[in-house]
């Protein structure tokens, strides 16, 4: 490797789970040419849902009909939350943009509006969330009317039970009924997976098959449930084959992960951001990073080759400790690549509360790296560790993004911040190192 042979970028995103792409996205969209380095496999455990912000305070579980309206009860709370740091004008665009390039990539959303949504899960309870998957969103309705509905499940199909949901919703929702049905074509197969019904419902005579099972038990039924496997690559065109097939509307509800809606969301993204012109290096990692001046230097390691790009942003969307940005061991927590700071208790007594449930969380889950307001994290001294280097997502301190059900927004969000800030949009771009939370 020679630096004479690494290839030049506007910006080098490090990570591709759902910050990484979105900060990919949004570069390309700016016109910004963009090398992504990694593997989106945390996206398949992703249930197709875009939270937003549905819980605030988390210790009350307050769930807001409004992410808005939560969002500004946030700034005024916590204003070092990154969610915080975002305003509302810019998290709509960012969630329109987001959104309008699944659509573009074959997996269309819901109008986003100014609400959250509730949706069905596969245990039965009810969801929070913001965007909605188009095949999902006649559940929307079904729930919030109480129509009489049909779920249906399959045989062998393991963490799906449409039993389980109707008893569980039974109390709130007596108008729902549940069916078990064999698949076509796989009624000697012991346990089926959702990911191989869905490509085999893509094949036009299996789903006329199923359709064909499911019609003489409507009933009474004026929406029909199933689990999330009409299809992979092909959802839409299967959704809507079911709806004209069966005469009512149909409705998804997301399984347990890994999910086919994971799937295709992580197909999806993929599709938008190579058709956007981004160069993507999936089977590699990052083996070092250095500055000099105003170019990043990146040495990639697991691919074929060795590689060595250059660029002159880099962001940090490497996640938190399933991601592997972040890093504990028995004494403290640190970030894997740079080792910069990280924001954490004193001790590693300070971790966890006594109480496990604790309503609260623990402190270890605001564990992360603090920013200035471009966006930039800071070193030892509270500076920015470089100028063009920026870090997004979950590996941000003073967020719990599972219990706030926030984890898509504070992708979405602070990636087209900091996206801002590199295009050179943004007034706080010009602003020096001053601590943002």
């Amino acid at each position: 490797m020679n630096d004479a042979a690494a290839k030049r970028y506007d910006v080098a995103v490090i990570g591709a789970g759902m910050a990484g792409m979105a900060a990919a996205l949004f570069a390309a969209e700016r016109g910004l040419s963009c090398v992504q380095i990694g593997s989106g496999g945390g996206i398949l455990f992703a249930s197709g849902l875009l939270d937003l912000l549905a819980v605030h305070p988390v210790a009350e579980h307050r769930l807001w009909p409004s992410p808005f309206d939560a969002l500004a009860a946030l700034a005024r709370e916590q204003p070092g939350h990154p969610l915080a740091r975002v305003d509302a004008a810019s998290v709509r665009t960012a969630f329109q943009t987001f959104v309008a390039a699944l659509t573009s990539a074959g997996m269309p959303y819901a109008p986003l509006g100014e609400r959250n949504s509730h949706v069905i899960t596969s245990i039965g309870t009810v969801k929070t969330s913001f965007g909605v998957p188009l095949t999902m969103v006649a559940g929307v309705e079904a729930l919030e009317r109480r129509l009489p509905c049909l779920l249906v499940d399959f045989r062998g199909l393991r963490e799906f039970s449409a039993r389980q949901i109707v008893e569980t919703l039974a109390g709130d929702w007596p108008a729902l009924r549940h069916q078990h049905i064999d698949f076509p074509g796989f009624e000697s197969v012991p346990e089926l997976y959702a990911a191989h019904l869905a490509r085999a419902l893509e094949n036009r005579q299996t789903g006329e098959r199923t359709i064909a099972l499911i019609k003489p038990m409507l009933g009474e039924a004026r929406a029909v449930g199933l689990p999330a496997l009409l299809g992979l690559s092909r959802s839409s065109e299967v959704h809507a084959a079911f709806e004209l097939g069966l005469g009512v509307p149909v409705f998804e509800i997301p399984t347990m992960p890994t999910s086919v809606p994971g799937l295709r969301l992580l197909g999806a993204l993929e599709a938008a951001v190579a058709a956007r012109g981004v160069t993507r290096r999936q089977l590699c990692s990052v083996r070092a990073l250095t500055f000099e001046g105003s170019v990043a230097t990146l040495e990639l390691e697991g691919a074929p080759v060795a590689e060595r790009v250059q660029a002159s942003a880099v962001v940090l969307a490497t996640g938190r400790f399933s991601g592997r940005g972040l890093t504990a061991d028995r004494q403290s927590v640190r970030e894997s690549l740079l080792d910069l700071p990280v924001q954490q208790p004193a001790s590693r007594e300070g971790w966890h509360e006594r109480d496990f449930l604790d309503p609260a969380g623990h402190a270890i889950n605001r564990a992360g790296l603090k920013t200035d307001d471009a966006w930039r994290p800071l070193d030892a001294n509270g500076e920015p560790a470089w100028e063009k280097l920026f870090a997004i997502g979950s590996i941000l301190a003073e967020q719990d993004w599972m219990r706030e059900k926030c984890g898509s927004g504070l992708a979405i969000a602070t990636a087209w911040a900091a996206t801002d800030v590199i295009a050179g949009s943004d007034p706080q771009s010009r602003k020096s190192g001053k601590a943002g939370g």
